[in-house]
């Protein structure tokens, strides 16, 4: 067994189970505490949220909770390995919920027999929650799942794998594309994997000036074209009218590749064939679609990101999904909605640009992070994430009319 995997598992064993647990935030020491605490002081709140559904906010803790909801069935790049074995990627998600954004987050796993029981048991516990994040939940179920349950849920309802790799993955690119002197608008595209994160980074991206035509996403099979009678609904948004049908064909001249697909699917050939100063994001986990050592060989003017933390450029999810609930909770908004996305885009952006903490060089083991080619994207262990991006969240949230509350928060300000 190696040194790693039993650190890991004497991590999660010792000297608890798990890694989060529930903790007390009233005094519950005396007679008097427990009186007010359940019986018969509980009924006070009791009657005041059956009045008025909205003082729940004011009286539990629903507004600070948010909800980590898995199938098992697409666990990191384990696949199908079923719901309780998501467990301790959920208790890990809601242990980044809390150490980055201060929320208390509560992992379910589910088991189901189809996409519609899936769909009713989230929606019929989602009152109990502030906001959920959806994980690890395979294509193309994913897309139903989160599309129903935003339809019926009064709340936030976030698919992470789609929404967070696609908010950071957007943030780098328009930040890449302003060192390499190029427009967004002007970019040809590939994107090498077809799955929720594909389609999530492609539409964010066009939301943000990106041209749907200059899109070439290619599955399995090769290229996604209008000829093909194989395409998934989510699939056929990305059939390009081309003849273009290999890897290689597309990225002949392309300013982009994004790889979402699996571990070295980019031969070099294919690298070599792009236009002059490419951005390549290569964000197989754990290993890219092409090694950052090699693909620098082949073009040593390529600006390059992975999923991974020890390159320069890390698409890193933690960046941004902690404060964008934090921002959503805290205007009780109904919904993450595109405003709000490329809020959170548009706050990572700045910040990369900003005077790095010194805190934050010696977290990360840097002498010096400067905007630049090895610098498009803030370290996750930045403090000034969760109140840039959760301010602009919120004032996002607000100004597109999906937030209860007309104001931010007194701690705000």
């Amino acid at each position: 067994m190696s040194d790693f995997r039993q650190r890991a598992l004497d991590y999660h064993a010792k000297p608890t189970p798990g890694k989060i647990r529930v903790e007390l935030s009233k005094p519950a020491e005396t007679v008097d505490d427990l009186s007010l605490a359940y019986s018969p002081g509980v009924a006070e709140p009791v009657r005041e949220i059956a009045n008025n559904p909205d003082d729940a906010y004011l009286y539990t803790g629903k507004g600070n909770t948010v909800a980590v909801i898995s199938n098992g069935t697409a666990i990191l790049g384990l696949g199908n390995l079923g719901p309780l074995a998501s467990k301790p990627v959920m208790e890990g998600k809601a242990l980044l919920f809390k150490r980055f954004a201060g929320l208390d987050a509560i992992d379910i796993e589910v088991k189901h027999r189809t996409t519609e029981e899936f769909i009713n048991t989230v929606a019929n516990i989602a009152d109990s929650f502030g906001g959920i994040n959806l994980e690890d939940i395979k294509a193309p179920e994913c897309f139903e799942i989160e599309q129903e349950l935003i339809k019926r849920c009064k709340i936030p309802v976030f698919h992470d794998d789609q929404h967070g790799t696609a908010i950071v993955t957007a943030a780098g690119m328009l930040n890449a594309l302003e060192i390499q002197q190029k427009n967004i608008e002007d970019a040809t595209i590939v994107c090498m994997g077809a799955g929720a994160a594909a389609v999530a980074c492609m539409e964010l991206l066009i939301t943000c000036g990106a041209q749907r035509e200059k899109i070439y996403m290619l599955d399995r099979k090769g290229v996604i074209h209008t000829r093909r009678d194989d395409l998934t609904e989510h699939k056929k948004l990305f059939a390009n009218n081309t003849d273009k049908r290999t890897l290689e064909d597309v990225m002949d001249g392309a300013d982009i590749f994004v790889g979402v697909s699996g571990p070295d699917l980019l031969p070099p050939e294919a690298l070599a064939l792009m236009a002059d100063d490419p951005v390549v994001f290569a964000c197989s986990n754990p290993d890219p679609e092409i090694k950052p050592d090699l693909a620098h060989d082949v073009r040593s003017d390529l600006i390059m990101a992975t999923g991974r933390s020890d390159y320069p450029n890390q698409v890193n999810n933690v960046l941004c999904f902690p404060f964008i609930f934090r921002g959503a909770l805290d205007v009780r908004a109904s919904a993450i909605n595109d405003e709000m996305k490329v809020a959170a885009v548009e706050a990572i952006r700045q910040i990369s640009k900003e005077e790095v903490p010194e805190e934050v060089l010696k977290a990360s083991n840097s002498k010096s992070l400067t905007f630049g080619r090895d610098y498009i994207i803030p370290k996750p262990m930045d403090p000034r994430l969760c109140s840039r991006i959760a301010t602009a969240v919120a004032k996002a949230a607000i100004s597109s009319g999906v937030a209860r509350l007309d104001s931010l928060p007194s701690h705000y300000k």
